[in-house]
């Protein structure tokens, strides 16, 4: 059986706390959570598991994620220098989408449309429960994230399309090949 592991991470600094975006590496990851489908769970790890969580990517058939190719693995970088994303068989669902697109979506916009599914909270949230040393609720919100990734995924695999709504609230699709 291919084992797919949807993946997501939330980090402890703000793009502004390191200097912008181009520094991401410096960010610091607060939680990662994957989601198996040969161990058929979700798995969170804290920032001292960092490795861990690299070493289950590095094991999997194929990890898919939204933004994960210049973000998620940038910050993994930044926690374990020896870690390449690149050598790591993925699919980048905001990457492939750009390459149809040539702009970004975001995967609330994608979830909505396609499936009738928010997000429960963003990034900036996760940080400033970050600073408030909740934990639990990034886990949760990181979990809901990766469920959202595996649902979005696997509705492009079926019907060979996404949904998205543009700026004016015109209800779009997009051709994908998953």
């Amino acid at each position: 059986m291919k084992n797919i592991v949807y993946f997501d991470l939330e980090t402890q600094k703000s793009a502004d706390d390191v200097g912008g975006w181009g520094n991401s590496r410096l960010m610091g990851m607060s939680v990662g959570v994957t989601y198996s489908t040969a161990a058929g769970a979700y798995r969170i790890y804290g920032e001292r598991e960092v490795n861990e969580l690299i070493e289950e990517l590095r094991r999997a058939d194929l990890v898919v994620g939204f933004n994960i190719a210049h973000f998620d693995y940038a910050v993994l970088q930044g926690h374990n220098e020896f870690f390449d994303g690149a050598q790591v068989p993925t699919l980048d669902l905001l990457e492939d989408l750009k390459k149809t697109l040539s702009h970004r979506l975001s995967l609330d916009a994608i979830a909505t449309a396609s499936l009738g599914i928010e997000k429960t909270a963003d990034g900036m949230q996760a940080l400033r429960w970050f600073k408030e040393g909740k934990l639990l609720e990034i886990a949760e919100y990181c979990c809901y994230d990766v469920k959202v990734t595996k649902l979005v995924h696997e509705f492009g695999q079926a019907n060979k399309q996404l949904f998205y709504t543009n700026k004016f609230g015109a209800k779009l699709s997009v051709p994908v090949k998953w």
